[in-house]
Protein backbone atom coordinates (compact mmCIF):
# COMPACT_ATOMS: atom_id res chain seq x y z
CA UNK A 1 0.00 0.00 0.00
CA UNK A 2 2.59 2.59 0.69
CA UNK A 3 4.45 1.17 -2.63
CA UNK A 4 1.16 2.27 -3.98
CA UNK A 5 0.09 5.38 -2.30
CA UNK A 6 3.94 6.93 -3.04
CA UNK A 7 3.87 6.05 -6.44
CA UNK A 8 0.35 8.32 -6.84
CA UNK A 9 2.05 11.08 -5.55
CA UNK A 10 5.18 10.89 -7.75
CA UNK A 11 2.75 10.65 -10.88
CA UNK A 12 0.83 13.30 -9.43
CA UNK A 13 4.54 15.26 -8.94
CA UNK A 14 4.98 14.48 -12.46
CA UNK A 15 1.87 15.65 -14.01
CA UNK A 16 2.08 18.91 -12.14
CA UNK A 17 5.85 19.50 -13.26
CA UNK A 18 4.47 18.72 -16.76
CA UNK A 19 2.19 21.65 -16.02
CA UNK A 20 4.97 23.53 -14.88
CA UNK A 21 6.59 22.87 -18.17
CA UNK A 22 4.15 23.80 -20.12
CA UNK A 23 4.07 27.43 -18.48
CA UNK A 24 7.63 28.08 -19.03
CA UNK A 25 7.87 27.04 -22.90
CA UNK A 26 4.52 29.72 -22.73
CA UNK A 27 6.55 32.66 -21.22
CA UNK A 28 9.90 31.47 -23.37
CA UNK A 29 7.96 31.60 -26.26
CA UNK A 30 7.20 34.87 -25.82
CA UNK A 31 10.19 36.45 -24.25
CA UNK A 32 11.98 35.17 -27.56
CA UNK A 33 9.65 35.56 -30.00
CA UNK A 34 11.25 37.83 -32.73
CA UNK A 35 12.15 41.64 -31.48
CA UNK A 36 11.81 40.59 -27.96
CA UNK A 37 14.39 41.06 -25.37
CA UNK A 38 14.69 37.27 -24.86
CA UNK A 39 15.75 35.59 -21.35
CA UNK A 40 18.19 37.84 -20.44
CA UNK A 41 18.62 40.56 -22.96
CA UNK A 42 18.42 44.51 -22.19
CA UNK A 43 15.25 46.87 -21.39
CA UNK A 44 17.51 50.13 -22.45
CA UNK A 45 18.77 51.24 -25.55
CA UNK A 46 22.43 52.32 -26.38
CA UNK A 47 21.39 55.64 -24.67
CA UNK A 48 20.48 53.97 -21.76
CA UNK A 49 17.06 54.77 -22.22
CA UNK A 50 13.96 52.74 -21.33
CA UNK A 51 13.42 50.47 -24.75
CA UNK A 52 9.74 51.66 -26.69
CA UNK A 53 9.58 48.41 -28.49
CA UNK A 54 8.52 46.57 -25.59
CA UNK A 55 6.38 46.90 -22.61
CA UNK A 56 8.91 46.39 -20.14
CA UNK A 57 6.77 45.78 -17.26
CA UNK A 58 5.24 42.78 -18.90
CA UNK A 59 8.71 41.52 -19.87
CA UNK A 60 9.92 42.45 -16.36
CA UNK A 61 6.79 39.90 -14.96
CA UNK A 62 7.37 37.30 -17.30
CA UNK A 63 10.96 36.58 -16.02
CA UNK A 64 10.44 37.03 -12.66
CA UNK A 65 7.34 34.07 -12.94
CA UNK A 66 10.11 32.13 -15.34
CA UNK A 67 12.03 32.41 -12.34
CA UNK A 68 9.40 31.12 -9.69
CA UNK A 69 8.66 28.18 -12.05
CA UNK A 70 12.58 27.19 -12.17
CA UNK A 71 12.44 27.24 -8.50
CA UNK A 72 9.08 24.95 -8.43
CA UNK A 73 10.18 22.96 -10.95
CA UNK A 74 13.78 22.09 -8.83
CA UNK A 75 12.07 21.42 -6.37
CA UNK A 76 9.36 19.23 -7.76
CA UNK A 77 11.83 17.19 -9.63
CA UNK A 78 14.20 16.75 -6.33
CA UNK A 79 10.59 15.42 -4.68
CA UNK A 80 10.56 12.95 -7.35
CA UNK A 81 14.18 11.91 -7.32
CA UNK A 82 13.86 11.75 -3.58
CA UNK A 83 10.23 8.83 -3.93
CA UNK A 84 12.07 7.14 -6.52
CA UNK A 85 14.87 6.54 -4.34
CA UNK A 86 12.31 4.99 -1.53
CA UNK A 87 10.75 3.16 -3.90
CA UNK A 88 14.01 1.64 -5.22
CA UNK A 89 14.85 0.79 -1.67
CA UNK A 90 11.51 -0.89 -0.65
CA UNK A 91 12.11 -2.95 -4.32
CA UNK A 92 15.36 -4.41 -3.27
CA UNK A 93 14.53 -5.20 0.35
CA UNK A 94 11.31 -6.95 -0.43
CA UNK A 95 12.97 -8.55 -3.47
CA UNK A 96 16.34 -10.49 -2.81
CA UNK A 97 16.59 -12.04 -6.64
CA UNK A 98 16.95 -8.95 -8.35
CA UNK A 99 20.08 -9.16 -9.97
CA UNK A 100 22.98 -7.38 -8.87
CA UNK A 101 24.20 -5.56 -11.26
CA UNK A 102 20.54 -4.06 -11.78
CA UNK A 103 20.87 -3.30 -7.94
CA UNK A 104 24.35 -1.96 -8.00
CA UNK A 105 22.91 0.46 -10.96
CA UNK A 106 19.55 1.27 -9.39
CA UNK A 107 17.74 0.16 -12.05
CA UNK A 108 15.55 -2.17 -12.76
CA UNK A 109 13.75 -1.88 -15.94
CA UNK A 110 15.78 -3.83 -18.47
CA UNK A 111 14.84 -7.39 -18.84
CA UNK A 112 13.67 -9.01 -15.89
CA UNK A 113 14.72 -7.64 -12.38
CA UNK A 114 12.51 -10.40 -10.17
CA UNK A 115 12.75 -13.77 -11.06
CA UNK A 116 9.26 -14.79 -11.02
CA UNK A 117 8.30 -18.94 -11.53
CA UNK A 118 5.51 -20.75 -12.48
CA UNK A 119 2.22 -19.70 -10.36
CA UNK A 120 2.87 -23.45 -9.61
CA UNK A 121 5.63 -23.14 -7.53
CA UNK A 122 5.05 -22.52 -3.92
CA UNK A 123 8.27 -20.31 -3.20
CA UNK A 124 7.66 -18.37 -6.03
CA UNK A 125 8.62 -14.06 -5.31
CA UNK A 126 6.09 -11.93 -5.66
CA UNK A 127 6.12 -8.23 -7.00
CA UNK A 128 5.45 -5.96 -4.43
CA UNK A 129 3.33 -2.58 -4.68
CA UNK A 130 6.38 -1.00 -4.45
CA UNK A 131 8.58 -3.25 -6.71
CA UNK A 132 5.69 -2.60 -9.57
CA UNK A 133 5.49 1.18 -8.76
CA UNK A 134 9.36 1.67 -9.03
CA UNK A 135 9.17 0.08 -12.47
CA UNK A 136 6.49 1.89 -13.44
CA UNK A 137 8.01 5.37 -12.66
CA UNK A 138 11.33 4.30 -14.00
CA UNK A 139 9.68 3.94 -17.21
CA UNK A 140 8.53 7.34 -17.76
CA UNK A 141 11.51 8.89 -15.13
CA UNK A 142 14.43 7.09 -17.30
CA UNK A 143 13.27 7.45 -20.87
CA UNK A 144 15.97 9.10 -23.20
CA UNK A 145 14.48 12.02 -24.95
CA UNK A 146 17.51 13.00 -26.80
CA UNK A 147 20.71 11.82 -28.39
CA UNK A 148 24.06 13.72 -28.87
CA UNK A 149 25.03 13.01 -32.29
CA UNK A 150 27.77 15.81 -33.07
CA UNK A 151 30.57 16.84 -30.48
CA UNK A 152 32.66 19.51 -31.53
CA UNK A 153 36.54 19.39 -30.64
CA UNK A 154 38.01 21.50 -27.58
CA UNK A 155 33.97 22.21 -27.05
CA UNK A 156 32.51 23.00 -23.41
CA UNK A 157 30.38 19.56 -24.28
CA UNK A 158 33.86 17.58 -25.06
CA UNK A 159 36.30 19.56 -22.34
CA UNK A 160 33.09 18.27 -20.15
CA UNK A 161 32.78 14.90 -20.18
CA UNK A 162 30.00 14.04 -23.02
CA UNK A 163 30.29 11.40 -25.90
CA UNK A 164 28.74 10.76 -28.70
CA UNK A 165 25.65 8.55 -28.46
CA UNK A 166 25.04 9.87 -25.21
CA UNK A 167 21.26 9.38 -24.88
CA UNK A 168 20.07 12.37 -22.62
CA UNK A 169 17.58 11.89 -19.84
CA UNK A 170 17.90 15.07 -18.36
CA UNK A 171 19.40 18.37 -18.64
CA UNK A 172 19.27 20.58 -15.51
CA UNK A 173 15.47 20.80 -15.55
CA UNK A 174 14.60 19.56 -19.04
CA UNK A 175 13.46 16.44 -18.79
CA UNK A 176 11.04 15.05 -21.71
CA UNK A 177 7.97 17.41 -22.61
CA UNK A 178 7.37 19.76 -25.85
CA UNK A 179 9.53 21.82 -27.29
CA UNK A 180 12.91 20.01 -26.36
CA UNK A 181 15.38 21.81 -28.38
CA UNK A 182 14.04 25.60 -27.65
CA UNK A 183 14.26 24.26 -23.50
CA UNK A 184 17.38 23.01 -23.80
CA UNK A 185 19.15 26.31 -25.67
CA UNK A 186 17.04 28.38 -22.69
CA UNK A 187 18.54 26.31 -19.74
CA UNK A 188 22.12 26.56 -21.31
CA UNK A 189 21.83 30.02 -22.05
CA UNK A 190 20.37 30.40 -18.64
CA UNK A 191 23.28 28.64 -16.58
CA UNK A 192 25.73 29.98 -18.62
CA UNK A 193 29.09 29.67 -16.39
CA UNK A 194 27.63 26.99 -14.11
CA UNK A 195 27.91 23.55 -13.73
CA UNK A 196 24.35 21.82 -15.04
CA UNK A 197 23.75 18.20 -14.21
CA UNK A 198 23.33 15.91 -17.49
CA UNK A 199 22.25 12.31 -17.01
CA UNK A 200 22.87 9.98 -19.73
CA UNK A 201 22.45 6.59 -20.43
CA UNK A 202 25.16 5.49 -21.92
CA UNK A 203 26.11 2.30 -22.75
CA UNK A 204 23.25 0.84 -21.17
CA UNK A 205 24.03 2.51 -17.56
CA UNK A 206 22.80 5.85 -16.83
CA UNK A 207 25.20 8.12 -16.10
CA UNK A 208 25.37 11.77 -14.37
CA UNK A 209 28.07 14.26 -15.91
CA UNK A 210 28.65 18.09 -14.63
CA UNK A 211 28.34 20.37 -18.09
CA UNK A 212 29.25 23.90 -17.74
CA UNK A 213 27.65 26.08 -20.33
CA UNK A 214 30.15 28.73 -21.71
CA UNK A 215 30.99 30.94 -24.22
CA UNK A 216 34.13 29.53 -26.08
CA UNK A 217 35.73 29.84 -30.18
CA UNK A 218 33.05 27.95 -31.38
CA UNK A 219 29.10 28.18 -31.95
CA UNK A 220 26.43 27.84 -28.70
CA UNK A 221 27.51 27.21 -25.44
CA UNK A 222 28.22 23.47 -25.23
CA UNK A 223 29.68 22.76 -28.71
CA UNK A 224 27.32 20.02 -29.24
CA UNK A 225 24.06 19.26 -31.26
CA UNK A 226 20.97 17.21 -30.02
CA UNK A 227 19.18 15.20 -31.80
CA UNK A 228 15.66 14.43 -30.29
CA UNK A 229 14.31 11.36 -29.91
Amino acid sequence: MVGTNLKAETMKLMDERTNTEAEMDVIIQRLCQPGAPGLSGNLVDSEGFPRTDIDIPTVRGDRRRLAELRNDHKIITEKIDQNIQVLHSARLASTPSVKDSDAAAGLGVQGSAVNIGSSSSPGNYSVTAATSAAMDIDLVFSRPFAVIDEITEASPAAEDGLQLGDQVVRFGNVQSGENLLQRLAAEAQSNQGCAVTMTVLRQGAMTNVQVTPRVWQGRGLLGCNFRIL
